[in-house]
């Protein structure tokens, strides 16, 4: 018996990587899978484009193009995978950022299983760029995803959860929800708006039956070969990392996805039933549960009256930046 059994799932972005973790971990805890991604085949969807990869030494180049290899595979690679190991599973292809598409993907479990339990959102791309080089392809491919696409994927599911008075959603999301010392502006707009998401379902739907998370993994993937390798690859002032911040983890110090996938499984549990609109942080076997933002200081005026910009610069510092700490102070 396993934790999870007769739930039907549906995992974006399964196809490799951290997705294909969690739907080989719901199935081996019994649940019914629909993997997913795009189109068949080996994606490779990079930041390390060929101009780029014949700028690194040839041993890093060797390197590179065999850890893309390692972390290959697709929604049927996934799918089969499960078949095998004694599961239930199929595969569907198709982008979640075209809103019916990803209501053929939603029906796709319906049809084939009977019904749609449990939804985790793992698709998710990502660029490297300073802010002032950005272009809006980049920002929309990455926004076009999440939280465009989780809302697509979520819209689809929820009529069938309320159906059924019981529903699990996980959004994957990433530390950079908060900004993040790597240069991807877009990437975290895209994970802030997944959080927005999430809390917003959360909260429409806490007496319905229905939970949604996010969590923010930290784990060992293709995309940890990029943030090792891109900024060797390309000129100082279009390194990824912030110049004076320490460099990219190697991917072998990076924990495994398969490590943290019980707790994801935990979540969909009736165990787990009042835990919902929460973000949490998860690498190896470390989990961690972000706080709520809340206002930690305010100053006011009787009703009536108004502040004056003398009276802020005369007093601002003394009324509401005691001990302020700004974003950036983390990184210094």
């Amino acid at each position: 018996m396993g934790y999870l059994d007769n739930k039907v799932a549906v995992i974006t972005g399964s196809g490799r990587g951290i997705g294909r973790a969690i739907a080989l971990g719901f199935a081996a805890e019994g649940a019914k899978i629909v993997t997913n991604n795009r189109r068949p085949g080996n994606i490779i969807d990079t930041q390390l484009a060929e101009e780029k990869l014949n700028r690194l030494a040839p041993e890093q180049r060797e390197f590179v193009l065999a850890e893309y290899e390692r972390y290959g595979g697709d929604a049927e690679t996934t799918a089969q995978t499960i078949r095998s190991n004694g599961g239930e599973a199929v595969s569907f292809f198709g982008d979640i950022t075209d809103f019916d598409t990803a209501g053929e993907l939603i029906r796709c479990a319906a049809d084939t299983f009977g019904s749609v339990d449990i939804l985790v959102n793992v698709a998710g791309a990502f660029g490297f760029s300073p802010f002032e080089k950005m272009t809006p392809e980049l920002f929309n491919k990455v926004n076009d995803i999440k939280p465009k696409g989780y809302f697509n994927t979520c819209r689809h599911a929820v009529p069938y959860m309320l159906e059924k008075g019981w529903g699990r959603i996980i959004n994957c999301t990433s530390r950079s929800w908060l900004g993040d010392i790597i240069r991807q502006a877009e990437y975290c707009t895209a994970n802030a708006g997944a959080v927005g998401l999430t809390r917003a379902i959360a909260v429409e739907y806490k007496y319905r039956g229905i939970t949604c998370n996010a969590f923010a993994p930290f784990a060992r993937t293709r995309a940890s070969v990029d943030l090792e390798m891109y900024d060797k690859a390309v000129d100082a002032e279009d390194r990824a990392w912030d110049m004076d911040s320490r460099p990219a983890p190697a991917p072998e110090n990076i924990p495994l996805a398969e490590e943290f996938v019980p707790f994801l499984c935990y979540l969909c549990t009736d165990q787990a039933a009042r835990i919902t609109g929460s973000v949490f942080s998860l690498a190896g076997n470390t989990f961690g549960l972000y706080s709520d933002p809340e206002i930690i200081r305010s100053v006011s005026k009787p009703l009536g009256e108004h502040w004056t910009v003398d009276e802020l610069v005369k007093n601002a510092d003394r009324m509401m930046f005691s001990g302020y700490r700004s974003v950036t102070d983390q990184y210094k």
